[in-house]
């Protein structure tokens, strides 16, 4: 009986490049983010067909193991949404590029969808935000109900909504947790103290503590309102109070956040 090999990263991309029906090649994950990479990691790889052309490797669709992940797409599709899932748009957009046969095609496709369109990232940008203000008021309400666990828990959950809303405010996916720090050493988000922001995001998930998150959505407030996103935090009413800073009744220094230059 003959034991099959698995197939490796660079086997398939031999076999992969000596067929002209496969146009790109883009590697995505730990491999493509420089200092990474693990003993764990594997290759995950799109590989982009021509859509004219008939190929094999086509075999290959779905083939999965702890060596290689692969994703095979049409050029129409890879250019467009359709067999594009949304969590991998981050993904794609900080891919590396291991063969390009479009003269740079493959590399200006990853490029805009590293971009939101105008009207989708103020779209995205209003979703989030009254996401991120959601969880934060229940996150008050319940801290000053008694209720701590819940009061924890959804300013965790505010921490996810944060970071959608504030890539969005910038065009940008929002990049999966684990590349998060990577991203913003290298991509910060403009106007934000990346080490302030990613300490208050770390102490609000761990403790909840009211007067932080206060504290920083009176900064994201500030932003939103800037951009032109008035409207979603004005919706909430009275309700603004319980969520905005109030020296009166949170007597602890609060952490400050610099944003445009402004304490």
């Amino acid at each position: 009986m003959t034991v099959q090999k698995a197939l490796t990263y660079d086997a398939f991309v031999e076999l992969a490049t000596a067929d002209p029906a496969v146009v790109g090649l883009v590697l995505k994950g730990s491999q493509a983010h420089q200092g990474m990479t693990t003993e764990h990691s594997d290759h995950d790889l799109y590989v982009v067909l021509d859509d004219d052309r008939k190929t094999n490797l086509s075999r290959f669709a779905g083939h999965r193991t702890t060596e290689l992940d692969l994703v095979i797409v049409s050029l129409e599709d890879f250019r467009g949404t359709a067999g594009m899932p949304g969590f991998d748009r981050y993904a794609l957009a900080r891919g590396k590029v291991v063969l390009d046969r479009l003269d740079g095609g493959i590399a200006r496709i990853l490029a805009d969808k590293a971009r939101l369109g105008a009207d989708e990232a103020f779209q995205e940008a209003d979703k989030w935000l009254d996401a991120y203000s959601n969880a934060l008021y229940r996150s008050v309400k319940n801290a000053r109900d008694g209720h701590a666990l819940a009061s924890r828990l959804d300013a965790a959950d505010s921490i996810r909504f944060l970071f959608e809303t504030l890539f969005a405010l910038d065009r940008r996916p929002r990049p999966f947790n684990r590349y998060l720090e990577w991203e913003l050493a290298r991509f910060p988000l403009p106007g934000w103290d990346t080490a302030e922001l990613l300490d208050a995001a770390d102490s609000i998930s761990a403790t909840g503590e009211v007067s932080t998150q206060r504290g920083l959505f009176a900064q994201v407030e500030a932003v939103a309102r800037r951009s032109g996103h008035g409207a979603v935090l004005d919706a909430w009413g009275e309700d603004l109070r319980l969520m905005r800073p109030q020296q009166e009744h949170d007597p602890r220094p609060k952490r400050s956040l610099h944003v445009d230059g402004q304490p």
